[in-house]
């Protein structure tokens, strides 16, 4: 779901059970170092906020029943003169590799998941409703019911407009903003009188990331073609540049 939506509607936490409903094992894929940060939309934060992970190598964390949250990657960190942890996207703001509770400051590519929500299922899905740094995919391993992928495996940024561009060194377009980020109006943010379906429809802007990766939600009220759900008892693998 999108990134503001899921956390009031679908992040719904369910009593901590004490034991590990799931395990995210994530997979770097892209050609390039990425930093994954998690963040818990309720409850006690997962035991890795945030950590590098190189290209081809795998890591993996435990998250409790009931637990609900987002997954994201930074790109281009390093440590500025002044010790600071800092990332060229998605950067956390914490000045640490561990992102510990702080959120991915727009644009970021989001994986949102709900654990053993409504009748016992897990939901999950891909956002752009905060923009887009790139590609990610979710796969369930184990499980019952549908547990399809999701995915937005394009690199987004080739086909970022102009005004929504954000770039890096040699003018090259390292992420891309969504138009409520961009223009802080309600009818891209679905906020004020725009603050229901009928009233915050797609966009042109929303279409240039719902045309690029169809399953991922491209604004707020983007459920029908981007919500999935698994029976609970499953694990997930998270790739980056699937």
């Amino acid at each position: 779901m999108g990134a503001n939506v899921l956390f009031t509607i679908l992040l719904v936490i369910v009593s901590f059970t004490g034991t590990f409903s799931a395990t995210f094992t994530f997979k770097n894929n892209c050609p390039y170092t990425v930093w994954p940060g998690t963040l818990t939309g309720a409850g006690s934060q997962l035991l890795k906020t945030g950590f590098e992970l190189a290209t081809g190598v795998s890591s993996s964390v435990d998250a409790p029943a009931g637990w609900s949250g987002r997954f994201w990657a930074r790109t281009g960190c390093s440590t500025d003169s002044s010790g600071r942890f800092v990332c060229a996207t998605a950067d956390c703001g914490s000045g640490k590799v561990e992102c510990n509770g702080a959120g991915a400051v727009p644009p970021a590519t989001l994986l949102e998941f709900t654990l053993n929500g409504h009748d016992n299922k897990d939901f999950y899905d891909t956002s752009l409703v905060d923009g887009y740094n790139l590609p990610a995919s979710v796969t369930p391993q184990g499980g019952s019911g549908s547990c399809s992928s999701t995915a937005c495996p394009r690199d987004v940024n080739s086909v970022c407009p102009p005004e929504l561009s954000i770039k890096g060194a040699g003018g090259r377009v390292i992420a891309c903003k969504s138009a409520c980020e961009a223009f802080r109006q309600p009818q891209y943010c679905c906020s004020g009188s725009h603050n229901t379906p009928e009233t915050c429809p797609p966009t042109n802007y929303s279409r240039i990331f719902k045309d690029a990766c169809p399953q991922a939600y491209s604004y707020a009220y983007d459920d029908k073609t981007s919500t999935f759900t698994c029976a609970s008892g499953g694990n997930y693998l998270i790739t980056f540049c699937p």
